[in-house]
């Protein structure tokens, strides 16, 4: 059968898509090859006529998700929406619930660290890019006082998400999600400036 032009992307971007929900909802090394395929509709042979391992998958799965600029906690921060409202739109019931349309950085960091310089580069890029559109909504401090402060943010709303995860859905997941929100909004208004300390 002969395809037209743009199919083979088409079908690149397919498999990107998917795996980049099945790497969030199953973490990476659950996810083998055959299933992603399975998933996608397409048998194993297609694979590498599209990819040259697992892991240049990985690779491109990150690079798209971190491209995607139409999440909601994304789309608030660059509207300049106060901080309770991205706070909440990451901290919430749905995006608790459905990790595979979720922040990679709560879904895989952990594995992340375990990959090759490579694929941690691309994952610091994405990393580099939130905190950066966190520190732009700060009202106080130097830059450099924002990206510290932002860093740290990043890290209780990250670490926030994933014990509600782990708690599982129902009331006691709720408040650690709430509470984190109200964390973040002490922590943004009252913690006095951090400030980047060079090691020596």
């Amino acid at each position: 059968m002969r395809y037209g032009k743009g199919h083979r992307e088409e079908t690149r971007r397919h498999i990107i898509d998917v795996a980049a929900r099945r790497f969030r909802e199953d973490g990476v090394a659950a996810a083998g090859i055959a299933g992603l395929m399975a998933d996608a509709g397409l048998t194993n042979g297609a694979f590498y006529t599209h990819f040259t391992s697992k892991e240049d998958l990985v690779r491109q799965a990150l690079q798209a998700v971190q491209e995607n600029t139409q999440g909601t906690t994304v789309q608030a921060l660059k509207d300049g929406a106060p901080p309770e409202v991205w706070l909440r739109r990451y901290l919430s019931p749905q995006h608790r619930d459905n990790p595979g349309a979720g922040c990679v950085a709560a879904a895989l960091s952990a594995e992340i660290a375990r990959h090759p310089e490579e694929t941690r580069d691309i994952f610091r890029a994405g990393y580099e890019k939130f905190v950066g559109l966190i520190a732009a909504t700060l009202p106080i401090g130097t830059p450099a006082e924002r990206r510290a402060k932002a860093q740290a943010l990043y890290g209780l709303m990250i670490g926030t998400l994933q014990l509600a995860r782990a708690v599982g859905k129902g009331p006691e997941s709720d408040e650690i999600l709430d509470n984190g929100v109200k964390a973040g909004l002490v922590f943004i208004s009252s913690v006095p400036e951090l400030r980047c300390v060079t090691a020596p």
